[in-house]
């Protein structure tokens, strides 16, 4: 049947678009260019690649190698692909992300934060970001860098009003409960009390 609009697979296979649903991850991978002799010493490159899995990882660094280095696939070799675990993801931290990516009317280079407690948490909101503000979807971005910043180095005015010691978050309208089933009943001779 022909492909609909929106409609982007091909007996099965997603052809240029991330999942809709698959989250991110981190991987490092290392490669080279086949040595062409047993004594020919080729410079081993490392690259931090985000991509829902192990498949997506080894053809991004495909990608970006023939772009930088002018080797591919079919003249290297592909050395180890290793997923990277956050060191403390029950801590938030604020992430700064910069990204080239490319728009209907050209390239253009773009810094954002976020605060997360993975970095793959933020590069999810960061994808999220793209595709609404800029209608950029995953194979239009490239993330050229990320760090961790101090509270002192943020910039942006959404991830800065987090940063306050008396912060709360109120919850106005609390409807009462009864502890079991038995305490339950229909009706109340008194209205119930919801704002504190």
């Amino acid at each position: 049947r022909p492909l609909r609009p929106g409609n982007h697979t091909h007996k099965g296979i997603t052809m240029g678009k991330k999942a809709d649903n698959a989250q991110m991850r981190l991987y490092v991978d290392m490669g080279r260019k086949a040595p062409k002799t047993a004594d020919d010493v080729q410079p081993v490159f490392r690259m931090k690649v985000f991509a829902p899995n192990k498949v997506v990882a080894r053809s991004r660094f495909w990608y970006y190698m023939s772009k930088f280095h002018k080797f591919k696939k079919s003249n290297g070799e592909l050395l180890s692909v290793n997923e990277i675990h956050e060191r403390k993801p029950t801590v938030i931290k604020n992430y700064g992300v910069l990204v080239r990516y490319h728009s209907r009317s050209g390239q253009h280079n773009a810094y954002k934060e976020f605060r997360d407690v993975r970095l793959t948490g933020a590069i999810d909101q960061l994808y999220m970001d793209m595709a609404s503000r800029h209608r950029a979807d995953f194979s239009r971005i490239q993330i050229v860098s990320t760090a961790e910043l101090k509270a002192s180095q943020c910039i942006r005015p959404i991830t800065k009003q987090f940063h306050n010691a008396t912060i709360k978050f109120p919850l106005p309208h609390r409807v009462q409960r009864a502890s079991s089933k038995r305490y339950s009943s229909i009706f109340k001779a008194t209205r119930p009390t919801t704002v504190l």
